[in-house]
């Protein structure tokens, strides 16, 4: 068995248990670990979008409340259970993050973000506005825990591995569409989209999908935090909010599946180490990314991921061999 496997059968034990562990602590910590989880899948949702396909967008967290708002008003007036909610309210926000980039796909650079910026901003103050629906800024509370077989999920505990599967279905999908000849289009899009159509790929159609598969994984993000904190109202779904995530993945590394869900546990830790210097929080935090940004801009993972995965070879087999397998995709 390789170093590796040894690797991930030590990380997938500590995780299962990592719950057992912290409620011995305080269960507070448990929240944060569900925080994480939330997070990471809202950062690896961006990470496809900006580190792939090479979009700037700003305003992540629309679909994120789209997610949230979708999956409670169809618990709440439908009676949906939450297995179905949720895969629905995914869809949802998939098929905004669809029709967002059937305008937006044209553009680039700060035309971009500044369209996507409005379209969040249009997004929140329709939740705030839009009272018979959404409650405006009272917000929608009694959103039911999700039920299996009889069994209510009500403990913290509960919910850490609901994320955690959450989690992990999202790495694998993310995994399989960015190591496919998908994942090699989007980048040879984000890096030269003129080149790219020279060479038959149609940079609308992978834009498009980059959009709607980021959309789809931060509406179900958006459905479990719904479910998870049983309240929701437009104040989570603020333009902090998106830069926050844009935030993890520029940290973490673009193009980085492990950077971006390094990304987030450091920026959701992060304020909890400092929160006993509460008065220089914000500042000291902005101060480290700052220096960060200027001795590792590529991220804590993004360079070192790029490098292993498509500069160098696995034993017996060429770089150029691994490029040339990837060519009947790209056709």
């Amino acid at each position: 068995m390789s170093k590796l496997n040894y690797r991930k059968i030590i990380v997938t034990a500590l995780l299962i248990i990592l719950p057992l562990l912290l409620e011995q602590i305080n269960s507070y910590f448990v929240h944060i670990a569900i925080a994480i989880g939330i997070f990471s899948i809202l950062s690896l949702s961006l990470n496809v979008i900006i580190g792939y396909a090479g979009q700037f967008a700003l305003g992540h967290a629309a679909f994120y409340g789209i997610g949230a708002y979708s999956a409670a008003l169809l618990m709440i007036h439908f009676q949906l259970s939450f297995w179905l909610a949720l895969p629905a309210a995914a869809i949802i926000a998939g098929l905004f993050g669809f029709l967002l980039g059937l305008p937006v796909i044209r553009l680039r650079g700060d035309y971009l973000a500044i369209v996507t910026l409005g379209f969040g901003e249009i997004v929140r103050l329709i939740f705030v506005n839009w009272v018979e629906v959404t409650r405006g800024p009272m917000g929608i509370p009694g959103i039911p825990a999700p039920r299996l077989f009889g069994y209510s999920f009500t403990d913290k505990t509960d919910y850490y591995y609901l994320i955690l599967v959450m989690l992990m279905i999202t790495i694998y999908v993310i995994h399989r569409v960015v190591h496919s000849g998908i994942g090699l289009n989007l980048l040879t899009i984000r890096e030269d989209e003129t080149l790219a159509k020279s060479i038959g790929i149609r940079p609308v159609k992978y834009k498009l999908l980059a959009f709607t598969l980021g959309g789809f994984c931060a509406g179900a993000a958006g459905a479990f935090w719904a479910s998870y904190i049983t309240f929701i109202s437009p104040d989570t779904f603020r333009y902090l909010d998106s830069v926050n995530i844009l935030a993890m993945v520029i940290l973490g590394g673009a193009a980085s599946i492990p950077g971006s869900i390094l990304g987030a546990v450091i920026l959701v830790l992060a304020p909890e180490l400092l929160r006993y210097v509460d008065d220089y929080r914000m500042m000291l935090l902005g101060l480290a990314i700052v220096l960060m940004m200027i001795f590792k801009p590529s991220g804590f993972w993004g360079e070192k991921h790029r490098t292993i995965n498509f500069y160098s070879s696995q034993k017996g087999d060429q770089p150029h061999g691994q490029i040339a397998k990837s060519r009947k995709s790209i056709r």
